[in-house]
């Protein structure tokens, strides 16, 4: 596994959406995805302001929408 990207909440929303997540519902400061043709594709992401994701949090989020580092900063 590649060293993963500093990317912010809305850094990250974005690149799923080039990807084509869609934003299913917005619950507070989270944003729900999930991918169209693939229902099990999904991502819960936390848009704080500027605030950097923990590499944790990346993880989750790659892991849920089924992408890798390297999809992750292509589309960035």
């Amino acid at each position: 596994m590649s060293k993963l990207p500093r990317v912010t909440g809305k850094e990250m929303l974005q690149a799923l959406q080039r990807s084509g997540f869609v934003i299913t519902r917005v619950q507070g400061s989270h944003h729900f995805l999930s991918h169209p043709k693939d229902r099990t594709r999904w991502a819960t992401v936390p848009v704080h302001g500027k605030e950097t994701l923990s590499p944790k949090v990346i993880k989750s989020i790659l892991k849920s929408a089924r992408l890798s580092p390297e999809e992750l900063e292509k589309l960035l």
